[in-house]
């Protein structure tokens, strides 16, 4: 079954773009486009896609906005940020609102097409060359209630945590740790529980904000 996937971008230049690459897929379809916020929020809302590609910056309503409206309660859907590097703190906040990824708009077809894959999968995309940089960018000062969730961690969770920080995928913890891909994804679940996050992009965050990372 294909992944339906929404293009919400004010650059009709940009969204052709990515329309071409995703449906050059055989198991994506782009089942709609929207020029602004605003346009894509009551599309998403009307057609229910998969994956919700969302720039950061749009007329009437931006990224973060889109993502708070499309990524909560009570029927969220999958949104990635697209954005560039200049634009950090905005994508910062539209992952502390839902969202499950972001991209740079030159990250290239392949690394689109891995995103959105992960997203449609419940997974979310964390990039070493991408996340990683906006999460050292963007790291603040531990809260309270956070080290509070550090405490709740098992030592082999916390390795978890450190390799999914930076940038790790499931496949490569396993191999890393000598455990299997189901212990893996398993450790992944009872951490979001533990920290109250909703996905590895937020777990990535919560590392690098309290500094439960070498260097961080």
């Amino acid at each position: 079954m294909s992944i339906r996937v929404l293009i919400a971008d004010d650059q009709a230049m940009i969204r052709g773009g990515l329309r071409l690459i995703l449906e050059d897929q055989p198991d994506i379809t782009v089942v709609g486009e929207a020029s602004d916020g605003v346009g894509a929020v009551a599309e998403a809302r009307r057609l229910r896609p998969d994956v919700c590609l969302v720039d950061i910056r749009m007329p009437r309503l931006d990224g973060i906005e889109v993502t708070r409206a499309l990524a909560g309660p009570p029927n969220p859907l999958r949104v990635i940020v697209v954005t560039t590097f200049d634009l950090d703190e905005y994508v910062y906040g539209a992952l502390r609102n839902g969202a499950v990824g972001f991209l740079l708009k030159d990250a290239g077809p392949a690394l689109l097409v891995e995103a959105v894959r992960a997203a449609h999968n419940g997974d979310a995309l964390v990039s070493p060359s991408v996340t990683l940089r906006l999460l050292r960018h963007v790291t603040a000062a531990p809260r309270p209630a956070s080290a509070r969730s550090a405490a709740r961690l098992s030592a082999r969770e916390l390795e978890v945590v450190r390799a999914v920080a930076r940038g790790r995928t499931n496949q490569e913890i396993a191999a890393e740790l000598f455990i299997s891909l189901s212990t893996v994804k398993s450790h992944v679940s009872g951490i979001q529980t533990k920290l109250g996050v909703r996905n590895r992009v937020e777990i990535a965050a919560w590392a690098w904000e309290n500094r439960v990372v070498e260097g961080a």
